[in-house]
């Protein structure tokens, strides 16, 4: 029996300082598997994609330890299989 490839896909909200935001927002657009969907003052709302949710964990926490960033928090988690996903 085959395994079928499966993706994580996560939303999440980065809370920043305000006199951060546009560095964040600049450094987050450099991300290969990171999407930003919205943001104001102080949060970024983001979908992150990953093999798995330990990579998806990884990159929140890296996230994280960005300079100006005060947390970067898991919101929605779902696995899908790759077979499902349109173009």
């Amino acid at each position: 029996m085959t395994e079928e490839a499966i993706i994580h896909i996560s939303s999440a909200v980065v809370s920043v300082l305000p006199e951060h935001r546009d560095e964040v927002l600049r450094t987050l657009a450099t991300l290969r598997d990171v999407e930003v969907h919205h943001g104001d003052a102080s949060k970024i709302v983001i979908v992150v994609e990953a093999a798995d949710s330990g990579n998806l964990g990884v990159r929140l926490a890296e996230i994280a330890s960005w300079r100006g960033v005060l947390s970067a928090n898991m919101v929605f988690e779902q696995a899908v299989k790759l077979a499902d996903i349109g173009d």
